[in-house]
């Protein structure tokens, strides 16, 4: 389906107020060219007749009232149109926006991992944005334009035929143009609009990676890269405007001068052949409505180039929602009993790349299984499968002698936790991120999952306590903090199964000693998968899996891999510091 027929089913769903704009539209179009044909009246019926002494000053008066009330009647209605069309465009653009949020909750972990997270707000906000100016001004200045243009054609084929043939001549040249134009301007939006979403990108980066920037000092290097793509953004923006400034008021002034001439040519030569049969009120007319021709041909040559970047836009947001998606689906599905099971699971992020290899794991109700190796060994891709952020290349995962994949994702993860390595907090304050506002987690909950996980630590200090604001990736407490506050969070979910995915590697000791001590409480009738680089933390596991290059070496207790001498145990040295 092509980008107007779904710009234009979006339309359709707010067809009332965008209907009753246009009609408001027409009537404030039609009072405003009923202007000059009061003039001609006048001028015809009145100031002629001034050298026979004849003027009838009651009858003009009113023709120059009736005049006053087609200019009230065309503010009037022209404001009432605006704010209908505003509206409308208003609800388009709303209804646009939460389609596509809704659908990037759909989307798979895999698109956010090929597309940065600036690009994404860029289609959201700006893209949007574009289209939401697409139904307010082009629209509406292409309607009056359209209207006008044909109001004016009828009521100069009625005063004269030949003033309207004249006036025809303004049709191939709107035609030609718009072709010309199109054929640039759509080469020039495009990449405007990909800049536009490149800075937007790099603007996302560059704030959350500051610290970074600042330590290794590449504030230069970052300055440069920006300019590099705002200069470019910059250059396509120029040729864009020297395409609209060279053409659009000079090809209008052109256009009106040629009609005047054609005019002035025809009626000067009809004149000197004594065969003018106009009234100087006609010939007012007609040089009032070629004057105004002006206005609407400026207008339309105006809005090609939103036009252009609307149609651009359109294409951006639509490609977006365009990408398949699975529906967000959560029905009420019994607690775990917490067996998971992978069956010679195989798994590639590209085709054919496998970075997990004949994966087999069991893990029996209230175990916990810790997974260990060296980084890119595949740890971290076996939470992902069993979280389903991907789905297996080959094999199955069953958690309760059921496919995971029979489900959707959402009713999967229903009864599952997770804390990660860098937990994220979101604006609100300490209770919003532990509860995440769900209805069933009251205020209770949440002071008991804090503390039991050594909660004291993260409110002693805090003025608000579970009230205390907390800022965009809580920015304002420490590692140590935030990493209590997801683990609180995973906890009063009372999740089945729960996924400590490096949860201790960036935090002090005193406080992993604390989450320590929780899980040891906690993790009865839960089953807990750990994925540690620090040993020392899952020295109590029920089973240890060593993983090298996707494929498992070695599994057991923490005594039977250190009495095996294999990698475990040159691994567990390594980190002791004891020499072989």
């Amino acid at each position: 389906m092509s980008v107007g027929k779904k710009l234009w089913q979006y339309a359709l769903q707010f067809k009332k107020p965008m209907i009753i704009g246009l009609i408001l539209l027409a009537i404030s179009v039609g009072a405003d060219l009923a202007g000059p044909l009061i003039i001609k009246y006048i001028l015809d019926h009145y100031v002629a007749t001034m050298q026979n002494n004849e003027l009838q000053v009651k009858p003009l008066y009113l023709m120059l009232g009736v005049y006053l009330l087609s200019t009230v009647v065309y503010a009037i209605f022209r404001y009432y149109q605006y704010y209908m069309l505003q509206l409308g465009s208003n609800r388009i653009v709303q209804k646009m926006r939460k389609d596509v949020y809704g659908h990037l909750q759909k989307l798979s972990i895999n698109y956010f991992d090929r597309l940065p997270a600036g690009k994404v707000v860029s289609r959201i906000t700006n893209d949007t944005e574009a289209i939401r100016e697409l139904f307010v001004t082009v629209v509406a200045n292409f309607a009056s334009s359209f209207m006008t243009l044909v109001g004016i054609f009828i009521i100069m084929f009625a005063l004269d035929w030949r003033m309207g043939a004249f006036a025809l001549i303004i049709i191939p040249i709107l035609i030609v143009w718009s072709i010309v134009y199109r054929k640039y301007a759509s080469k020039y939006n495009h990449v405007i609009r990909s800049k536009l979403s490149d800075l937007n990108g790099m603007l996302n980066e560059s704030i959350n990676g500051m610290t970074i920037i600042q330590a290794y000092g590449q504030e230069k290097h970052m300055n440069k890269e920006f300019q590099d793509i705002n200069n470019e953004h910059f250059k396509y923006n120029n040729k864009l405007l020297f395409l609209d400034s060279a053409t659009s008021h000079n090809l209008v002034g052109v256009v009106r001068m040629l009609i005047f001439i054609v005019f002035i040519w025809y009626f000067g030569s009809q004149e000197i052949s004594g065969e003018l049969a106009v009234s100087v009120g006609v010939l007012y007319a007609f040089v009032e409505y070629i004057t105004r021709t002006m206005n609407p041909i400026m207008q339309i040559v105006d809005q090609f180039s939103r036009l252009e970047r609307a149609n651009v836009a359109a294409e951006r947001v639509f490609e977006l929602m365009e990408v398949e998606g699975e529906d967000v689906v959560k029905e009420e599905i019994p607690r775990y009993e917490g067996h998971v099971q992978f069956e010679d699971v195989w798994f590639a992020y590209n085709e054919d790349e496998y970075v997990l290899k004949n994966i087999n794991i069991e893990a029996k109700p209230g175990e916990t299984v810790a997974l260990v190796g060296h980084t890119g060994s595949g740890k971290s891709s076996i939470m992902n499968l069993l979280f389903r952020y991907y789905d297996v290349s080959k094999g199955e995962i069953k958690i309760d002698g059921m496919n995971i994949q029979s489900e959707s994702r959402q009713t999967i993860r229903q009864h599952m936790g997770i804390v990660l390595q860098d937990p994220y907090l979101f604006t609100g304050t300490i209770e919003s991120n532990v509860s995440l506002n769900h209805p069933d987690i009251s205020r209770k909950d949440v002071e008991n999952a804090l503390a039991a996980v050594g909660g004291e630590r993260v409110l002693k200090n805090l003025a608000k306590g579970l009230d205390e604001p907390v800022l965009e990736r809580g920015s304002t407490l420490s590692a140590g903090q935030r990493q209590l506050i997801s683990f609180a969070r995973a906890l009063a979910f009372d999740p089945a199964i729960l996924i400590l995915d490096e949860a201790t590697s960036n935090i002090d000791s005193e406080t992993e000693e604390i989450i320590q001590h929780a899980m040891d409480v906690l993790k009865q009738g839960r089953t807990t998968f750990i994925i540690a680089h620090r040993l020392s933390t899952i020295k109590n596991a029920d089973k240890i899996l060593v993983l090298d290059a996707g494929e498992i070496v070695e599994q057991g207790s923490h005594d039977e891999l250190l009495a095996l001498g294999g990698r475990y145990n040159q691994m567990y040295k390594l980190q002791s510091g004891i020499k072989s």
